[in-house]
């Protein structure tokens, strides 16, 4: 259960974090889908399950209204998703997600904390190369054997699955994402998702100690405070 585990751990560690920024986030990205496509929920898949995930994080229904209404209007803010890759302390590395409307202001945000503990950004794949990218999406359900069937004649391709007392545990590669809950939604119209998350899981980890452990978790922080970013991925074993 490593990633499925890796993914419970991010989201407990998001409700720890500013809620004003997870708010400004799901503001984003929801704008985003509606201005991509039609800006109404139930003409707009994407828009609709993007809005149910900011539900189940307690977005505030006014944020998702306004951001909705914001899409309607006129003109638009070109945000867009930006990906950096880091070296860290000891043999760490970073992989940090940003969605911006000023790629300037946030590389300039990035790169000034990795030069506060005296350590680089890389170039593209520097980092990324050590890890999978991989949507996990889970259900509570007794219908493993349907489920597994249902996907297998849509064509999906399984990297995992699981079921863990109860919990049908699903991993694909992202771009199966939707083929995943297009079927699971067809089979269980009112399904509720355990996991629903894509990320970038480390094929291995290390072990930080002493001062290389406070670098990293000094960098991470300061990573985190900034607003454009929304995901920090790491290969530091903290359980350890």
């Amino acid at each position: 259960m490593g990633r499925a585990y890796e993914v419970r751990k991010a989201s407990i560690q998001k409700t720890g974090a500013a809620k004003a920024k997870l708010y400004s986030t799901y503001a984003k990205e929801i704008y985003l889908a509606a201005k991509k496509g039609i800006p109404e929920i139930e003409s707009n898949v994407l828009l609709k399950r993007l809005v149910e995930k900011a539900k189940k994080e307690q977005v505030p229904g006014d944020i998702i209204h306004r951001a909705i209404e914001k899409a309607k209007g006129a003109g638009a803010e070109d945000y867009e998703t930006v990906i950096y890759e880091g070296f860290g302390p000891g043999s760490s590395t970073l992989i940090i997600k940003t969605l911006t409307d000023n790629v300037n202001r946030t590389v300039g945000f990035v790169r000034a904390a990795f030069n506060k503990v005296h350590k680089s950004l890389g170039v593209t794949n520097s980092v990324s190369y050590n890890y999978d990218y991989l949507a996990i999406i889970s259900v509570k359900s007794e219908r493993e054997e349907e489920i597994f069937n249902a996907l297998v004649e849509e064509g999906i391709d399984l990297i995992d699955f699981e079921n863990e007392n109860g919990e049908i545990i699903i991993t694909v590669k992202p771009t199966e994402h939707n083929k995943v809950k297009d079927v699971l939604e067809k089979l269980i119209p009112d399904v509720t998702y355990e996991l629903d998350e894509e990320g970038m899981y480390p094929k291995d980890k290390v072990t930080l100690t002493g001062e290389d452990l406070e670098t990293f978790q000094k960098l991470y922080k300061m990573l985190d405070e900034i607003e454009d970013v929304t995901e920090i991925y790491h290969n530091v074993d903290l359980e350890s």
